[in-house]
C-alpha cells in the first residue's frame, strides 16, 4: 500500500471562520485520494463541524488540537511570542518536524511569514522567502508574480534570488521549460528604474540559467510577455491589490448600468454574460494559493476572505508542490547559482 501525503491545515485561520475549512477538506478528499490531512485548531469548535461533516474518524483525517488563535489584527511578533500553541504555528511545527509536507493557512500574512521563517527556516543560501501567486494573462495563460507582500524592502541580490526561486516554480508548477522572466519596472528603457532595480537587470543579465526578458511595464502585467514578474513587497502587493479592484470597479459598473439606466438592448447584456464568464476565470477562487517559497517545506496562504472553493485552490497547489517537492528544486537551482558566483 502506498504512503499517503499529509497536509497541515490550519482550521482558524481567516475571516470567515472553520466552517469553510472543512467544507474544503470534504471535497479535497474526494479529488485527492492519496492525501492525508491533519486539521489543526480549537478541538471543542471544530468536532462539531467534523462530524457533521461526517468526518470525524475519517481514516484519512486526523484532528490535532491548538489552545490558540492568531486573529487578522495580531502583530508578527506578537503573534511569535505569545502565541506558541497557535492552529497557524502548530501547523507550521507539523511541516518542520516532518509530520506534514505542506502547511495551508488563510490566517494573518504577516504572522504566517515570521511564523514560517521562524519554524522552518529558509534554505540553504537563500536571503529571504518570498511570497508568489500566479496572475492571469491574455488567452487563459498564468504567469507568477513575486513578491507578493512579504519582503517590503530589497536589495538586488534577493531580487535576483527570487527570480531564480520564481523560474523553478514555473517550470515545476505551471510546466513552462524556459520561463521568460522580467523585473517590473517604470519604464522598459535600460536607463529607467532605482539603482536596486538596475543593478538586478545586471545580475539577471549576468546569469546563464535565467531567461531574462528585460523591464516589463504595469500595463504589461497581464498581457503574456513573462512567464515570472519580479518585484519588491511593496510593489508587489500594491500592484495586485490595484488591478482586483479595478477588476471589481469596472464589472460592477456595468451591471449598474444594465439594471439602472437604459443599457437594456439584448447585445449589452449578452456582452456582460460574455464579461461575467471572464471574470469567473480571473476570480481569485479560482487560483487562491499564494506560496510563501524559499523555505524548507511548502507554504500556501490563502486568501483572508477564502471562502471553500478558494481554500481547496490552495489545497490544490500544496498538492502540487508536495508532489513535483518543489522546495528541493529550488534548493538545487540556488546552489547551482551560488557555485557559478564563487
Amino acid at each position: 500500500m502506498a504512503t499517503l501525503t499529509t497536509l497541515a491545515l490550519d482550521a482558524m485561520g481567516g475571516d470567515n471562520g472553520p466552517s469553510i475549512v472543512i467544507d474544503a477538506l470534504t471535497q479535497a478528499l474526494t479529488t485527492f485520494t492519496e492525501i492525508h490531512f491533519i486539521v489543526v485548531g480549537d478541538e471543542i469548535e471544530l468536532q462539531p463541524l467534523l462530524r457533521q461533516a461526517q468526518l470525524l474518524g475519517h481514516p484519512r483525517v486526523t484532528l490535532k488540537h491548538a489552545s490558540q488563535t492568531v486573529t487578522m489584527t495580531d502583530k508578527p511578533g506578537y503573534s511569535l511570542r505569545a502565541k506558541p500553541d497557535s492552529s497557524m504555528r502548530v501547523a507550521l511545527e507539523l511541516v518542520a518536524t516532518g509530520e506534514a509536507k505542506a502547511c495551508i493557512s488563510a490566517g494573518n500574512t504577516g504572522a504566517l511569514m515570521t511564523n514560517a521563517y521562524f519554524t522552518l527556516k529558509t534554505l540553504p543560501g537563500v536571503l529571504r522567502p518570498a511570497l508568489v501567486s500566479a496572475i492571469p494573462q491574455q488567452h487563459e495563460k498564468f504567469s507568477l508574480m513575486l513578491d507578493l507582500g512579504a519582503n517590503p524592502v530589497c536589495d538586488s541580490e534577493t531580487l535576483f534570488q527570487f527570480g531564480v526561486m520564481g523560474a523553478v516554480a514555473a517550470q515545476e508548477v505551471l510546466g513552462i521549460q524556459q520561463p521568460r522572466v522580467a523585473l517590473l519596472n517604470v519604464g522598459e528603457e535600460e536607463t529607467k528604474g532605482n539603482d536596486v532595480v538596475k543593478a538586478t537587470a545586471v545580475l539577471f543579465q549576468q546569469s546563464p540559467i535565467i531567461n531574462y526578458v528585460g523591464f516589463i511595464e504595469g500595463d504589461d502585467i497581464f498581457a503574456n510577455q513573462a512567464d515570472v514578474i519580479v518585484c519588491d513587497g511593496f510593489v508587489g502587493n500594491i500592484t495586485l491589490k490595484s488591478c482586483e479592484g479595478l477588476a471589481d470597479l469596472l464589472l460592477n459598473n456595468i451591471k449598474d448600468n444594465i439594471h439602472e439606466h437604459l443599457l437594456t438592448r439584448w447585445f449589452v447584456k449578452l456582452f456582460y454574460r460574455r464579461l461575467q464568464r471572464s471574470w469567473n476565470w480571473l476570480k481569485p477562487d479560482h487560483y487562491n494559493g499564494a506560496s510563501l517559497i524559499g523555505l524548507r517545506g511548502v507554504v500556501i496562504k490563502s486568501h483572508g476572505d477564502a471562502n471553500a472553493r478558494a481554500f481547496f485552490s490552495a489545497i490544490e497547489q500544496a498538492v502540487a508542490e508536495t508532489q513535483r517537492d518543489l522546495p528541493a528544486r529550488i534548493r538545487d537551482c540556488v546552489e547551482q547559482v551560488l557555485l557559478e558566483q564563487e
